[in-house]
């Protein structure tokens, strides 16, 4: 073990390569898997918030082309039979459920009532779908920062071990294991940065969009 250590010791001294892929080549196992953890949530962190942005911009912009139409239409009936089967949007969703329930009705008595309490477990099940992708966005943008500090903290302990053995307390020396370490929190805060940044945005896009389905959803009974 110890002449492990001396071994990566001497070969530090001897290595002055301070690129990212030097950095992660002599990092030990544990802080390789840190880095990679990292990497790999911050890639998968990435496609969750293109999914969501793209996602929040298609719907905003059919729920608004839904809602001119709908608006439009001679009855909600006649518009309901000319929807098309396979409908991806919440509002479309939310009004296409409504229908079914009140086209089923037997009994008009309470029928608002039922209604509503339809509309009200629609608006849930959708903005669910659409939180889906959040919690990981949470996880990493909490987390990830203290990854890299435990990647951080076991780097600056192997160099502490590479100066006690070699006895050497030369920057060739200290150096490379303190910047591997350092590699590790720069990378911690990498994912989480955006993680936090794109988990408040899509968070907020959420709270807009139920409520524009809660408007949705009264005018909706007003006509009922």
């Amino acid at each position: 073990m110890e002449a492990d250590i001396t071994s990566q010791a001497v070969g530090l001294a001897s290595n002055t390569d301070f690129s990212l892929w030097s950095l992660f080549i002599r990092a030990d196992f544990i802080v390789k898997a840190v880095i990679l953890i990292l990497i790999g949530c911050s890639i998968y962190s990435w496609a969750v918030i293109i999914e969501k942005f793209r996602l929040f911009k298609k719907i905003n912009i059919e729920s608004e082309e839904f809602e001119q139409k709908f608006w439009k239409s001679k009855s909600a009936e006649t518009f309901y039979n000319n929807l098309p089967v396979n409908l991806e949007n919440p509002m479309a969703l939310l009004f296409k459920d409504s229908m079914q329930t009140l086209l089923k009705a037997k009994s008009k008595s309470n029928l608002s009532d039922r209604i509503s309490s339809v509309l009200e477990v629609n608006i849930e099940k959708q903005i669910s779908n659409l939180e889906k992708g959040f919690t990981f966005l949470a996880t990493v943008g909490s987390t990830a920062p203290f990854i890299g500090l435990f990647g951080t903290v076991w780097g600056i302990m192997n160099s502490f071990q590479s100066i006690a053995i070699s006895r050497n307390t030369s920057l060739a020396i200290v150096a490379p294991g303190i910047a591997e370490a350092l590699f590790a929190t720069a990378l911690g805060l990498l994912a989480a940065i955006p993680a936090v940044v794109a988990y408040n945005k899509f968070n907020n896009d959420t709270k807009k969009y139920s409520q524009k389905l809660e408007n949705f959803s009264k005018r909706f009974l007003s006509i009922i």
